[in-house]
């Protein structure tokens, strides 16, 4: 074999891997539908894709939150309970627990985000000001957030209905495109917007590669990280909100379980390295796509939701494997 032939062959090589690292994701999440559409006839209907829209909206929102904090070279693991938080502040204002503000919705939904504001406030200035690690910052809110949630209703669900905020999660634009749809590309096209089109989202991602070199050229970093664990608390707060919109009730001890996991495992499906620096949104939206894929393919299955899991950690090992940094 002339050198030539060895320089094209090794050429085509990385340009495989390097392809399959760009749009693996999008390969999976299509080979996913593929496989459900061959074990289950009624998976190919409208139906089925609504479904999917309205129950990636909490994945879809915290793993775009997720993907700041993860490409700045961070961690949030308390999206969780800041969802939950959210959705029970939500529902403490609607029953009348606050009668000084009103049960008014709009009330409801501001004092939930404002709640997720605070709490995404305590996160970025632990990491920012104080520099504790944000597995460490996080964890504290991952564990006393979800007993701050518990304590606000005494550990009971609130639960109404016939209100509009109900309307919220249930509204169908034209009565049959559900609204969540319409959530999840607006913050898609905010998100991307931000980490591609704005000097924010260079600053992030420059954080991510080389912090060192980011404040040594001048780029503020503590407010940078501040805005990024805001940002994150801002949208799992609005996914609480639409989860228990949805639900009709706001039960702090299952809102938000393992939705952290979810998020940090479409950002890792999605080619967002773990370490930081360079954000893959497109790969972080088919990411949450094929979590809840999952997710639903074992529900219509009547497969044990136990095995969701396992196969979500399979497609995990899969996704890092291919999108690895290939060697020299």
């Amino acid at each position: 074999m002339t050198r030539t032939a060895i320089a094209g062959k090794t050429r085509a090589d990385f340009d495989l891997h390097l392809h399959l690292r760009k749009y693996g994701t999008i390969y999976a999440f299509a080979a996913l539908v593929v496989l459900n559409m061959l074990l289950n006839r009624n998976f190919a209907s409208m139906g089925t894709l609504w479904n999917l829209t309205i129950q990636v909206l909490p994945t879809m929102l915290t793993s775009l939150g997720m993907v700041l904090v993860i490409s700045s070279g961070g961690i949030d693991i308390s999206v969780g309970s800041v969802m939950a938080i959210s959705a029970v502040m939500s529902g403490m204002v609607l029953t009348g627990k606050f009668p000084a503000v009103g049960t008014g919705v709009g009330t409801a939904v501001v004092l939930a985000l404002a709640a997720a504001l605070v709490l995404g406030l305590f996160n970025g200035a632990l990491v920012a000001f104080f520099q504790i690690q944000p597995i460490i910052v996080t964890l504290i809110l991952f564990i006393a957030g979800r007993g701050v949630a518990q304590l606000m209703n005494a550990g009971g669900t609130i639960v109404f209905y016939n209100n509009s905020f109900t309307d919220i999660g249930l509204y169908r634009v034209g009565g049959v495109v559900p609204v969540q749809l319409f959530v999840s590309l607006f913050f898609v096209l905010l998100i991307a917007f931000l980490l591609k089109k704005t000097t924010f989202g260079y600053y992030v991602q420059g954080i991510g590669e080389n912090p060192k070199a980011s404040r040594l050229s001048g780029v503020r970093t503590t407010g940078v990280l501040l805005s990024i664990y805001v940002v994150s608390a801002l949208l799992a707060g609005l996914a609480g909100v639409f989860e228990c919109s949805r639900a009709s009730c706001a039960d702090p001890n299952s809102i938000g379980v393992l939705a952290e996991l979810d998020a940090i495992a479409a950002v890792a499906i999605g080619g967002t390295s773990m370490s930081g620096g360079k954000a893959r949104v497109i790969g972080t939206i088919f990411g949450a796509l094929i979590i809840q894929l999952v997710s639903i393919m074992v529900n219509m299955n009547n497969i044990p939701f136990a095995y969701s899991r396992i196969f979500k950690a399979a497609i995990i090992i899969v996704a890092v494997y291919l999108q690895r940094e290939k060697r020299s």
